[in-house]
């Protein structure tokens, strides 16, 4: 029988392994919009409201806290035509981030 011997270093040496994949950096917004704390639809009101202060093609944030937030922000902005650009999870709530299109 014939043992192979391998040295320490080789014991510890890890295995390779593939990257996680990256995600890309978000814009730093135009504008954020803080609704952290309040319930649905306020969330959309304030958006619909200052949507208009952001210059088109800019990014404008809304924190928010509200489970129902996650789908509406997104419905919102295909009813509106404004490009949804993410959903940024944060300690409490999450950041949506919304491209103005129009």
């Amino acid at each position: 029988m014939s043992f192979r011997r391998r040295n320490r270093a080789q014991e510890q040496t890890p295995q390779p392994m593939s990257a996680p994949p990256q995600q890309p950096a978000l814009e730093r917004p135009y504008l954020v919009i803080d609704a952290l704390g309040r319930k649905c639809p306020i969330p959309i009101i304030m958006l619909a409201e200052r949507i208009r202060e952001v210059p088109i093609g800019q990014v404008v944030a809304v924190l928010a806290d509200d489970v129902a937030a996650r789908t509406d922000v997104p419905a919102w902005c295909r009813m509106k035509s404004q490009g949804f650009v993410a959903e940024e999870t944060l300690q409490q709530g999450w950041a949506f981030h919304i491209r103005r299109s129009y």
